[in-house]
């Protein structure tokens, strides 16, 4: 939903009710992934996708009902192989997708809440989960279809699903540590668990040249970036094509004690300074980061590590940095050194590395 997010929000502050659309199930080669968001509003006004082009008529048809009546419902689509290939598909598949009248404007001042309080939350890059009650054929009208929203990290719950909500919590953590969103049952009744992790972030210790297409890599890629670098010369906005999220014109140390590291943060090392490196390495390395990787020739990071043990630090916490950094391609210019490292960073994420 993160490509929709900036539209709905526009689309909640010009005040006209709307529809969201999103997959909660696929089968075979569904052209979207479960989570992936659609947007309908009144004279078939639409932003997003639920498939690459082969549904989308029929739900904007549904939407607009449900739009009128408040009523949420579950809607199901087989893809035949021929209008598969159509849209670049090898086969056809199933899409489930839900349809229910956007959060913002629910008449449940508590699904109002659940709305308020998972917009703080990606806004302030903080973890959350949505329990979604998936629509039943036939269900009355009047039942209450209020959302449940988990904050894992704060550890606080806000919304439906009072009842089972021990096994409702298991479930839905499960699926966040899994980082994939599932239908859970609970008391024989569906429910969609739509995880949203934290936007994750790539650290940059320097701001030499293999920095610059770097940061554009990442943002591409959706990263969250940010540059440091003590040297006023490297850390010139003007330098770059692509602006990182922050450019930091400061020591390591004097940053990283009080940034946010945690799973969901890369870090890659460009300097190979140690007198830049190496205090942020102290730090890097006891917080659990998903990726560490530090440029410079073995023979370089030899003597990294050299240094890393001679100061006291575990030689298992040592090996987590993935010196030299990047994947094995034969890259040589700063370009391809830099794809290198964000495809490295990549099967990181993925659990390749």
């Amino acid at each position: 939903m993160r490509d929709i997010w900036e539209d709905q929000l526009k689309w909640i502050n010009s005040g006209e009710a709307f529809v969201l659309a999103r997959v909660v199930s696929t089968w075979r080669s569904a052209p979207r992934k479960t989570g992936a968001g659609m947007l309908i509003g009144p004279s078939m006004k639409v932003a997003g996708s639920v498939s690459g082009g082969c549904i989308e008529g029929a739900v904007i048809e549904e939407a607009l009902e449900v739009l009128e009546t408040g009523q949420p419902r579950q809607l199901n689509y087989g893809v035949e192989d021929e209008l598969a290939l159509s849209v670049g598909l090898s086969c056809g598949g199933e899409v489930s997708v839900l349809v229910e009248k956007h959060w913002a404007f629910s008449d449940d001042p508590e699904t109002r809440n659940v709305w308020d309080t998972l917009q703080d939350s990606i806004v302030n890059n903080e973890p959350a989960i949505l329990i979604s009650p998936l629509a039943v054929e036939n269900e009355n009208i009047d039942d209450k279809k209020t959302p449940l929203l988990l904050l894992p990290e704060k550890n606080k719950i806000f919304g439906g699903i009072q009842n089972n909500l021990e096994i409702a919590t298991k479930l839905a953590l499960d699926s966040y540590v899994r980082r994939e969103n599932s239908i859970i049952e609970i008391a024989k009744k569906n429910f969609f668990v739509q995880v949203f992790p934290r936007q994750d972030q790539l650290l940059i210790i320097g701001a030499g040249h293999i920095s610059i297409p770097l940061v554009s890599f990442a943002k591409k890629l959706d990263f969250l970036t940010a540059v440091i670098d003590p040297r006023s010369v490297f850390s010139n906005p003007e330098r770059f094509d692509v602006s990182p999220d922050q450019l930091i014109n400061k020591w390591p140390d004097q940053v990283l004690n009080e940034w946010p590291l945690n799973e969901d943060t890369y870090a890659i090392l460009l300097t190979h300074d140690p007198k830049i490196d190496d205090p942020a390495l102290h730090i890097l390395l006891k917080h659990n980061l998903s990726y560490i990787g530090a440029l410079g020739s073995n023979r370089t990071h030899a003597k990294r590590c050299a240094r890393l043990e001679r100061a006291g630090i575990d030689k298992d916490l040592i090996k987590k940095i993935k010196g030299p950094a990047g994947a094995d391609i034969g890259a040589q210019t700063a370009a391809e050194i830099a794809l290198s490292m964000i495809t490295e960073v990549i099967a990181a994420k993925r659990g390749r590395l």
